[in-house]
């Protein structure tokens, strides 16, 4: 009889063990390591002061880039008076590896779509060069390529295109970014 409870005790504590188990969640899977490419970006963070041409028109503004997103990306809150006119826009930033380019998704306050682009830097890893496509002013699609010349650590040269339907390249705007310390 000691016999048949010892194996009626066990049996109920392997069972109750057991369900004690299934009813742990499982564990989400560790996020993916970023590729060695996303050094490139992870190297800007921190805030930025702009200095904005358009034309003849000169402004200020700021960018804070901060990685996120189980350290995959970059995200950058970029914020500006444009003659007057309150900007602000958010960038999403990574190594797509399976394209083998860089990414990024960026909206702004001037515009409801969000700009997709991809690129890739040059031999020497000074300037990325980016492409995709977003709306003019009338709310159509234009093509837009952008460059991203790293002159040292803590300066970046950066300019925006229109790309018009010749394939030449009309210079939108740009900005000089310097690191604050």
């Amino acid at each position: 009889m000691f016999k048949v409870r010892l194996l009626i005790t066990v049996c109920v504590a392997a069972g109750l063990a057991a369900a004690a188990r299934a009813a742990d969640p499982p564990k989400p899977p560790a996020p993916p390591p970023p590729p060695p490419e996303f050094d490139k970006l992870k190297s800007l963070e921190g805030t930025w002061d702009a200095a904005i041409k358009m034309g003849p028109n000169e402004s200020k503004g700021s960018v804070t880039y901060k990685v996120d997103v189980g350290g995959l990306w970059l995200c950058g809150d970029f914020q500006a008076d444009l003659g007057g006119q309150k900007f602000s826009g958010k960038g999403l930033d990574s190594y797509d590896p399976m394209k083998k380019k860089y990414v990024t998704v960026w909206v702004d306050s001037m515009a409801p779509v969000p700009l997709l682009m991809e690129g890739t830097f040059d031999k020497d890893g000074k300037v990325l060069t980016m492409t995709g496509e977003g709306l003019n002013e009338e709310g159509k699609p234009m093509k837009v390529k952008t460059t991203s010349e790293m002159k040292d650590k803590d300066t970046i040269s950066w300019v925006m295109y229109t790309v018009d339907k010749d394939g030449k390249d009309q210079q939108m705007m740009s900005i000089t970014y310097k690191r604050k310390k």
